[in-house]
């Protein structure tokens, strides 16, 4: 339940542990995978197994993680269950929205940045269009989020409203092996 912080010795590319050496996640979250915020002082991390992200504040010159708040990516009343991990997070360009994928419920959850605040709420869940999604990406205008569904095998396309962060199926689906 660490996310681990090195500094990188530019002159022979080594790595060290910084001090502090790590952010903290809530007890059994099991950190998966991390994005920085458009901002620079922000770090989303996806927690696998609580089905969560954790919002970090990013002190850029000392190189430390302080957790602000950590926020479900699953819909009200959904409990979690051990078959639900979460998986890949994406920041749109913009910095106003995060997506998630979910896999075993196999949905993508979308969280609003507030503004000022920075703080996260999930204002979307919707079906990734298949089974056990893995991979999300956004396109770089943030006008499509593709999802890689790999047990269905295939790659779903959602657009992007660019005011609300919200996805639509497009019903484009693309067949690829365990993608």
């Amino acid at each position: 339940d660490r996310v681990m912080v090195y500094r990188l010795q530019a002159g022979d590319s080594t790595l060290t542990a910084n001090e502090p050496p790590f952010g903290m996640v809530p007890p059994g979250s099991g950190p998966r995978h991390l994005v920085f915020g458009q901002d620079g002082k922000t770090v989303y991390v996806v927690n696998e197994m609580g089905c969560s992200v954790t919002r970090f504040d990013w002190d850029r010159k000392h190189g430390a993680l302080t957790a602000e708040e950590t926020v479900s990516v699953l819909p009200a009343g959904e409990a979690l269950k051990p078959s639900f991990t979460g998986a890949e997070i994406v920041v749109h360009p913009n910095g106003k929205f995060v997506y998630v994928s979910v896999r075993g419920h196999d949905s993508i959850s979308v969280l609003a940045v507030d503004a000022k605040t920075r703080k996260l709420s999930l204002i979307q869940n919707i079906s990734s269009g298949g089974r056990v999604p893995r991979g999300l990406s956004l396109d770089p205008t943030g006008h499509w989020l593709m999802a890689a569904n790999q047990k269905s095998n295939k790659v779903v396309e959602f657009a992007v409203d660019p005011d609300s962060g919200k996805l639509t199926a497009t019903k484009t689906e693309f067949t690829v092996g365990s993608p």
